[in-house]
């Protein structure tokens, strides 16, 4: 049986700044934000939701399939994914685009400022699960993408009786309540972080007991408090399992998605 993962396949240039951005943004001038910090050191490797979640599956012994959109520039990348256990088969390259890429600083706190250029990942929307092979398929993971395409993979996976768990997360803000609140209703379940369950309450008007009933399992994560597990109204708190990388919090969800989904399909 396979795992598919839709989503963000993306080039990720992560920065750090050694200090802390609270410190040099003015509260009372915030209307006027004009800011530029210093970076200390940069990197760039493979990343996206889709990615990130896909390669730490093929880590747990799990060959996933992706489906998603790349650009031009997503040869080296692809390599990568086939020789540590990822079925690219599902993605699809436009050679007029670029592969989406993130652009994000990181203070000394593990706060983030972040940049996402979309790229060939607009084209996302032009997927679809009726080209798919369906026989095979477990899971479905619908992760952080072009919106249109979070819609329209909720509403096929619906139609075509596909179980999903639905990650909205950083694509909350230009989902609506209503796409939501149907994307939520068909779920197996629901992965968001705390400050993201607030922002899908505020989208929706509901209340945590009503967001909550929309799918049988809630996964809330929490940072360093870290995670709450709701199932059929039972709740689990979850303890932190803190990053190997201390200071540098990007990829950690993704890899906790994972986890979480190699659990949901042994049982």
């Amino acid at each position: 049986m396979t795992i598919v993962v839709t989503g963000s396949i993306a080039y990720d240039y992560i920065m750090s700044f050694p200090g802390y951005f609270k410190d040099h943004i003015l509260p009372d001038k915030i209307e006027y934000l004009s800011v530029s910090f210093l970076v200390d050191s940069m990197r760039r490797q493979r990343g996206g939701c889709a990615g990130n979640i896909a390669y730490s599956l093929a880590l747990l012994g799990v060959r996933p399939r992706i489906m998603g959109t790349v650009g031009q520039d997503f040869e080296d990348y692809r390599r990568f994914l086939e020789e540590h256990g990822v079925d690219t088969s599902g993605i699809v390259a436009f050679p007029d685009e670029f592969t989406a890429s993130f652009f994000v600083s990181t203070d000394l706190a593990s706060n983030q400022i972040a940049s996402f250029y979309t790229g060939a990942m607009s084209r996302a929307a032009s997927l679809s699960f009726k080209n798919q092979r369906l026989s095979d398929i477990e899971l479905v993971v619908i992760s952080p993408n072009d919106p249109r395409a979070m819609v329209a993979y909720a509403r096929e996976c619906q139609e075509l009786g596909l179980a999903y768990l639905y990650d909205p997360s950083q694509q909350i803000i230009r989902l609506s309540g209503p796409e939501l609140m149907a994307g939520m209703q068909g779920a197996r379940l629901l992965v968001v972080n705390d400050y993201e369950f607030e922002m899908m309450k505020n989208k929706t008007g509901l209340s945590d007991e009503a967001l909550i009933a929309l799918t049988p399992t809630v996964v809330i994560t929490r940072g360093e408090r870290g995670s709450t597990i709701i199932d059929q109204g039972h709740g689990y708190e979850i303890p932190i399992a803190p990053p190997i990388r201390a200071l540098e919090p990007t990829g950690v969800g993704d890899a906790y998605r994972a986890g979480l989904i190699l659990g949901l399909i042994r049982g």
